[in-house]
This record gives C-alpha cells, sequence and structure tokens, in this order.
C-alpha cells in the first residue's frame, strides 16, 4: 500500500506542476482533465503528505526520548503520545481512502447492465437493478446519465449504461461488479413456481483523457439504424453508432440519442473506459500484485448475489452476509451491504498493512 500511496502523491504534485504550465493553461479541455484528476487526488496526497510529516516528527521525538539533554527528553516525553495518536488516526483513514485499489477515488465511472439467464424474467430483474442503483445515487447527490439502453416490450432491460459522476462513487459501488441473481415468482407464472434468472453488472472507472489517447485511426466507426423504442425518427435514420477497436476487438454501440454526433461521443467514453478496464488488468497481472481479496476480483462471471423475494432475502456470497430486508435495499438502501463489504476489505487492509512506521 505504501507504494501505490507513493505514486498517488508524486502525480498529485506533478499535476500541481501541470496546472501552473503556461501551455496546459492554453489548452483549456487538457486544464479540465488535469484540474479533474487533481481534485480526485487532492485528498489522499494531502493526507498521505501530513502522514509522512508525522512519521518525521515521531521519528524525532524518539531520538529525542533516548538522547542525553534532559529538557528535550521531557518535552519529546510529552509530545510522542500525541504525534503517535495523530499519526494512528490519519493511517485509518488512508486505509479507508485506498479501499479500491489505485481507482478507489474516481468520481466518474461507467455501470453496465445486462440481462443474463432467464429471458423476460431477467430483463425486469436488470430494470430493478438499474431503479436501485438509480435511486442509491440519487440519495449520494451524484449525477446519473443513461449512456445506452436496450429496453424490452414488457418494460424490461436488455441492457443499460449508466455514466455515473460524484465524490466517493467508485469507492462505494467498486463491489457491484460481477453476477447477481433473482429467485422469485414471475408475474406471467399461473403455477406460482418460484423461478431463478440473473443479470451481471460492470463497474469500470472512466479515465481522463490524458490516460487513454484514442484516435479517429484506432478504431472502425459504423452508423446503423436504432431499434426498440424510440419513434420513427430514430429508426429511419443512421443515428446508432459502434466503435470497434482494432487492436483489442473490443466493441461499443450506442443507439440511446437521436444526434449521431452524442450517440458517437457516448460511445467514446465508454470505450474509452473498456480499454482503461484491460490496460489495468493487464498490469496488474504483470505486476502479480492483484489484491487478494476475494470481493476485489470485478469479475463477471462470478455470481457474487443471490436476492430472494419469497424470503425477503438478500445474500452476499463473498463475505457471507444475509440480510432480511431486500425490499427496502431494493429502494435504493444499499448502504447496509457496501458497508458490510467496506468493513471486510477494511480489515483485510489492516491486517495485511497493519505496521505504520
Amino acid at each position: 500500500m505504501r507504494n501505490v500511496l507513493e505514486e498517488k502523491l508524486v502525480r498529485f504534485e506533478e499535476l500541481e506542476k501541470q496546472m501552473l504550465d503556461p501551455a496546459v493553461q492554453a489548452n483549456s479541455q487538457l486544464m479540465a482533465a488535469v484540474a479533474r484528476e487533481h481534485g480526485s487526488l487532492a485528498k489522499l496526497a494531502t493526507k498521505y503528505r501530513r502522514f509522512k510529516d508525522l512519521n518525521v516528527q515521531v521519528r524525532e521525538a524518539m531520538e529525542m526520548v533516548e538522547g542525553a539533554d534532559h529538557e528535550l527528553r521531557e518535552l519529546a516525553e510529552s509530545e510522542l503520545p500525541e504525534l503517535k495518536a495523530d499519526r494512528e488516526v490519519l493511517w485509518n483513514e488512508l486505509l479507508d481512502l485506498t479501499i479500491g485499489g489505485e481507482d478507489a477515488n474516481r468520481s466518474r465511472c461507467i455501470l453496465e447492465i445486462r440481462a443474463g439467464t432467464g429471458g423476460d424474467e431477467a430483463a425486469l430483474f436488470a430494470r430493478d437493478l438499474y431503479e436501485m442503483y438509480k435511486r442509491y445515487a440519487e440519495d449520494n447527490r451524484w449525477k446519473v446519465e443513461v449512456l445506452n439502453a436496450n429496453p424490452t416490450e414488457l418494460g424490461g432491460f436488455k441492457e443499460i449504461v449508466l455514466g455515473l459522476e460524484g465524490e466517493g462513487v467508485f469507492r462505494h459501488l467498486q463491489y457491484e461488479s460481477g453476477g447477481h441473481r433473482v429467485q422469485r415468482v414471475p408475474e406471467t407464472e399461473t403455477k406460482g413456481r418460484i423461478h431463478t434468472s440473473a443479470a451481471t453488472v460492470a463497474l469500470m472507472p472512466e479515465p481522463e483523457d490524458i490516460e487513454i489517447e484514442l484516435s479517429p485511426e484506432d478504431y472502425r466507426e459504423d452508423k446503423f439504424h436504432a431499434s426498440g423504442p424510440g419513434g420513427q425518427h430514430v429508426n429511419k435514420t443512421e443515428s446508432a453508432i459502434r466503435l470497434t477497436h482494432l487492436e483489442t476487438g473490443i466493441a461499443v454501440s450506442i443507439q440511446d440519442e437521436k444526434s449521431q454526433h452524442k450517440n458517437r461521443a457516448k460511445a467514446l467514453r465508454v470505450l474509452k473506459s473498456r480499454l482503461y478496464e484491460r490496460k489495468q488488468a493487464e498490469e496488474r497481472q504483470k505486476r502479480d500484485d492483484d489484491r487478494k481479496s476475494k470481493i476485489g476480483s470485478g469479475d463477471r462471471s462470478q455470481r457474487i448475489r443471490t436476492y430472494n423475494f419469497p424470503e425477503n432475502r438478500i445474500t452476499d456470497h463473498r463475505i457471507n452476509l444475509t440480510l432480511y430486508k431486500l425490499d427496502y435495499i431494493l429502494q435504493g438502501n444499499l448502504q447496509p451491504v457496501i458497508e458490510g463489504l467496506m468493513e471486510y476489505e477494511r480489515q483485510e487492509q489492516r491486517a495485511a498493512f497493519g505496521t505504520i512506521e
């Protein structure tokens, strides 16, 4: 963790210099991106800088305690407990801020929800998840933007992609990636049998433009007619956009807007996020220092949670957390689940990086 904190502080100080660079100041788009990244790192970097200062003060005081000068020894002995207490508080705050790894302090992310096995019932469950996350985001005063939606005739979603922005958004939602399973009696079920269906959720940090360079030569763009609800205008014009990254084959289709220009801009945001996610995964694998936490993998194939309607139960399988308040949580009150996950990793962090020397 100390290496991560050092890297973040170095990056923060680099961004401070960039913000004073006339060339950066002259480029409004670059300046905005630098300022956003600087702001996202400010809390962590300033705390770590203060922590390093306190560490120096603690070491100096301990040296004075062991020294020969009586007056300096008494002064150091009186100051040392308070310095250590302040350092302990800062260390715990830094542990909390680093939960989630390198992207913990991102204020923008992309949330993708896709219906899995279960047909129409899976699509309806995807809608339930969308509404749950939307309410949770609104309660936290995060900005929510629908980047793409593929609705079904019954009101569900085959897929819905959201852009989320706000303080703490990635840290709070980072554990949502994976398979979500629902057990309930569908409205169309006449015999009262419980059906099981599923949806997958993927949360990806949204990188700044300066982190992922993407030029038109790097991808192929295809235009096509939008399908599904949206009126005659949407379906008769080639407003939908598909971008395919040539090197990786990653493809993004967006058809939510009537404007081709707006769909292209949204598709670029999602494509950059997927490329960034891929890049981060490759770097973690090369360094072989990926978090060992069983709740932090973000593997979409992993079944992470079950929503059982007959029992009003929600179970997170990664930490064996079961709550009998499913109706409450689906209304957007996700905090009990998220707090349970964060506390689990908090304890893992303390066990792995307990020393503060």
